[in-house]
């Protein structure tokens, strides 16, 4: 009997929405595939232990694990108003941050990133201590005074004036007016030792399962309502719809160059290492 292989992604709507034909064995002749539920930090730290086969991370981690794992050209999060945003318990500009305690949901978060190109000029003097939070905790926090502002992503963008809490920034906002480009978020990365022909399959798979997803939404609602931790169903909706697209399907050119952009941008400000040019080609397989 074939071993079972290994992912890990979050219980997020477009996670599940996403995966749940595959996960589900819904598609007769997907490899099979064993389930772990995980947040975007844990998996994140997974992916550079190398710890699993196939595993939904942030695109921030990419130049820490290229050599043992490649990029998947479908299955991912990228997209246009879908930003991460900066949120405060009182109105205020964005130089109030200055020296501020900022709770994100990881130090390798594509939220992070975009987050640290946009203080680099937003904020004179740049922000004091990053403390990281699991993403359903940030907004408490803030709210509580724990901390003086939170990154926040997926559905708090939709969720946060429950808290009384104030979007500073919207660092979408901030990514499409100075690039045009889409923001990219998350990435499906597979481990490269597998080799070409189950990679090549395993793209197909999680295609096939996206389009599964989008052919009969009734489907999977039941399992996305499940494992969406306590959210609404109309902001289950609302997350779905904004983070699984076009670039869910195929990352295409124009992902690329959104990926290329973004991780060259952060190796400038010595953020991460450089990402040489064909590493997130995904015909570049072994």
């Amino acid at each position: 009997m074939t071993t079972p292989l290994t992912l890990a992604h979050s219980p997020c709507p477009n996670d599940t929405f996403v995966f749940h034909a595959w996960t589900e064995g819904l598609l007769p002749g997907a490899p099979d595939v064993r389930l772990t539920f995980a947040d975007i930090d844990v998996t994140n730290g997974l992916a550079r232990r190398g710890e699993l086969d196939v595993l939904k991370v942030s695109y921030g981690v990419l130049p820490h694990i290229l050599d043992d794992y490649v990029l998947l050209p479908s299955g991912g999060a990228l997209g246009h108003g879908c930003g991460p945003l900066v949120l405060t318990a009182r109105p205020g500009e964005p130089a109030a941050l200055s020296g501020a305690r900022v709770a994100v949901p990881s130090t390798t978060s594509t939220a992070y990133l975009l987050f640290r190109l946009w203080a680099a000029d937003a904020v004179p003097g740049g922000i004091g201590e990053t403390v990281v939070l699991p993403f359903h905790e940030i907004m408490p926090a803030v709210r509580d005074g724990l901390v003086d502002a939170g990154l926040v992503i997926h559905e708090a963008r939709f969720t946060y004036d429950r808290y009384g809490l104030h979007c500073t920034a919207d660092m979408g906002d901030e990514w499409e007016k100075h690039t045009g480009l889409p923001i990219p978020l998350g990435a499906i990365v597979a481990r490269r030792s597998l080799g070409e022909p189950l990679l090549s399959r395993l793209t197909d798979t999680v295609r096939a399962s996206t389009r599964a997803a989008w052919d009969d939404p009734a489907a999977s609602r039941a399992y996305v309502l499940r494992h969406a931790q306590e959210m609404e169903p109309a902001v289950v909706d609302q997350h779905i719809a904004l983070y699984v697209n076009e670039f869910t399907d195929r990352l295409g050119e124009e992902g690329l160059h959104a990926v290329r952009t973004l991780l060259d941008q952060s190796a400038e400000l010595g953020l991460m290492p450089r990402v040489r040019a064909d590493a997130l080609d995904p015909t570049r397989r072994l």
